[in-house]
């Protein structure tokens, strides 16, 4: 198979948490809604974050976008892409981050082109992005890849795995943290009912050299709601695992406004005890 890589420049506070942390955020606000679990999320563009298997599922076309605003005045906007043409699936990822609210102004940017085979519930993925960061002053250099499976038994349940940041040396010792994530998500209800009911657990296993390593941990979530003729609300509920790449609270929490094929998300995290900032962010999702 054939990738497409888009190459993008990525720069960093030498003070920041390890090198790359800020790219393990939640892939879209429905995840972030949900503890941060992503693995087995499937059918939404932001999937080519947390596991490239997961666009397998959409028909034709998803687009997804997301502002994620913290209390220490600093913000990460993202976008996605995904298309299908019989058995694969091209998707496209971008983020930006900007750190104006730390004591020096610095933009971290981030790109991935992703694609995936499928065939019958099976799918597999990969993606390969480029990382420029600069660290202490130096400017650093790295080639990283995920790769991903996802099962999907029709719109009933879902298994997602994925390994992130394969490679990711940036010299002198920084490396983009290594991740690696399985997840379960199960629907009680036909989602195409009134009625929404759906859980999602996960394991992550974070390594590497850097503040975004830790212990294992698990995230559970929770999401529900009703829907009449395509128009609804859902509410979200997670919880994730104590660990240092989980340094936010526990606890976080959102919503969603369905409209049709159009969603409008809304997920919140507070501060953690070490003082991480609270975050609030918003999110539209569109499949065609």
């Amino acid at each position: 198979m054939t990738l497409l890589c888009n190459a993008v420049l990525v720069s960093s506070l030498a003070s920041q948490s390890g090198a790359g942390a800020w790219v393990s955020l939640p892939a879209s606000t429905r995840a972030a809604g949900l503890g941060g679990a992503g693995a087995a999320l499937v059918g939404d563009a932001g999937a080519v974050f947390s596991n490239p298997a997961g666009i397998a599922t959409i028909r034709h076309l998803s687009v997804e976008g997301g502002y994620q605003h913290f209390s220490d005045g600093s913000a990460v906007a993202s976008g996605a892409l995904a298309l299908r043409a019989g058995r694969l699936s091209w998707g496209f990822g971008a983020a930006a981050r900007d750190t104006s609210g730390a004591l020096v102004r610095s933009t971290d940017l981030l790109g991935l082109s992703s694609l995936v085979f499928r065939t019958s519930l099976f799918a597999l993925g990969t993606s390969v992005k480029y990382v420029r960061e600069t660290l202490a002053g130096t400017t650093a250099d790295a080639w990283a890849g995920d790769v991903g499976v996802a099962i999907a038994v029709f719109d009933l349940m879902a298994l997602g795995a994925s390994v992130q940041n394969i490679g990711g040396d940036l010299g002198g010792g920084a490396r983009l943290t290594r991740r690696t994530r399985a997840g379960l998500t199960m629907n009680y209800v036909d989602p195409q009912g009134a009625y929404r009911l759906l859980t999602t657990l996960e394991g992550q296993w974070p390594s590497g050299v850097g503040a975004g390593a830790g212990a294992a941990f698990l995230i559970a979530g929770v999401e529900g709601g009703v829907v009449t003729r395509g128009v609804g609300i859902v509410g979200r509920l997670g919880y994730a695992g104590h660990s240092l790449a989980t340094d936010p609270a526990p606890v976080s929490w959102g919503a969603g406004i369905e409209l049709g094929r159009l969603h409008v998300d809304y997920a919140y995290r507070a501060s953690g005890h070490s003082g991480a900032t609270s975050t609030h962010r918003l999110g539209v999702r569109w499949s065609p």
